[in-house]
C-alpha cells in the first residue's frame, strides 16, 4: 500500500469550477450550487481504497453533523474506472447509499477536476469559506490503516467548527494522505 501525500494548495487559492455528474441522480452538480454555503468541503475519494474505507463512515457523519449549519459538501471521485472498476459510477453509487450520504457524490470522467483541484491522494480534503478561497486541505484526523488511531475527524472538525466561527484557522495543517489517484495514461499531473 503505497503512500501518497496531498499537494497542500496554496491556502487562499480559489475553488476551481466544476459541473460533473451525481452518481445517484445524474444531475448535474456545480460549484455555483453551493453559493448559499458559508463553507464549502471538497472530498477527493473514491470506493476501494484502504484510506478511504477507513474513513469513509466520518466523512459521512460529517456530511450530517454540519448540514444544518453552513457547511456544502461534495465527493468526487476522478480514478480511473477502466483500470479500476471498483470506483466506476455503479460502485460509487452503491457506496454513498451503503452510507446514507447526504451530499452529492460525483464522478469526474476526465479527470480535469481532480487535475484543477491539484488532487493528489484519497481522501484529500479542500475546505473553502463564503468566497471559495482555500481556508484548509489536510488530513481527517491521526488515523490510517494499521495505525491503530481512532477515526475521529478531530482535525477537519475543529476546522470546520473554526471557519464556521468566524476564526481564521491556522496555517500549519498537516497533509492528507492516502492512495494515489488512479490516473489514466497520459492525465498524470507533473
Amino acid at each position: 500500500m503505497s503512500l501518497t501525500p496531498s499537494t497542500m494548495m496554496e491556502l487562499g487559492t480559489k475553488a476551481p469550477d466544476f459541473a460533473l455528474p451525481d452518481v445517484r441522480t445524474g444531475q448535474t452538480v456545480r460549484l455555483s450550487d453551493f453559493a448559499e454555503n458559508k463553507l464549502l468541503l471538497v472530498v477527493f475519494m473514491c470506493a476501494h481504497c484502504p484510506y478511504v474505507k477507513l474513513v469513509e463512515r466520518e466523512l459521512s457523519a460529517i456530511g450530517r453533523d454540519y448540514q444544518d449549519i453552513g457547511l456544502g459538501m461534495v465527493a468526487i471521485s476522478a480514478n480511473d474506472a477502466a483500470n479500476y472498476p471498483d470506483d466506476a459510477p455503479e460502485k460509487l453509487k452503491e457506496q454513498a447509499d451503503r452510507l446514507n450520504f447526504v451530499f452529492p457524490y460525483l464522478y469526474d470522467e476526465t479527470q480535469k477536476i481532480a487535475q484543477a483541484y491539484r488532487a493528489a491522494c484519497t481522501p484529500d480534503l479542500f475546505l473553502f469559506n463564503i468566497d471559495r478561497g482555500l481556508v484548509y486541505r489536510g488530513q481527517l484526523d491521526d488515523a490510517r490503516p494499521g495505525n491503530g488511531k481512532p477515526v475521529t475527524g478531530k482535525d477537519l472538525r475543529a476546522a470546520i467548527s473554526t471557519a464556521l466561527s468566524g476564526f481564521p484557522i491556522s496555517a500549519e495543517q498537516l497533509p492528507a494522505t492516502g492512495c494515489n489517484i488512479k490516473w489514466k495514461s497520459g492525465n498524470t499531473p507533473e
